[in-house]
């Protein structure tokens, strides 16, 4: 009987271990997660105080400018509306 036993312990394939790849928990997540972010803030060229009132200065004039274009061709409209409707 031990044969038997024997004999039908070598015709089953071995079990192949499964390996766990452990995945990193949350803590080293955001420690990787921080480190990258610090490598990648020190790339970043940070423009000067003047550009940044240049560029300011700059939106402030182009807004003003379209608010002008749109209420411009706005009052034009209503001018053609009130003259087709009267």
């Amino acid at each position: 009987m031990s044969e038997e036993i024997k004999k039908s312990e070598e015709q089953k394939p071995a079990k192949v271990e499964k390996k766990k790849d452990k995945k990193p928990g949350f803590f080293a997540k955001a420690g990787k997660f921080l480190k990258e972010l610090k490598s990648e803030i020190s790339k970043v060229v940070w423009p000067t105080p003047k550009q940044v009132l240049n560029n300011t200065l700059v939106v402030i004039v182009v807004v003003i400018l379209s608010a002008a274009f749109i209420g411009a061709v706005d009052a034009l409209f209503k001018f053609l509306a009130g003259l087709i409707v009267s």
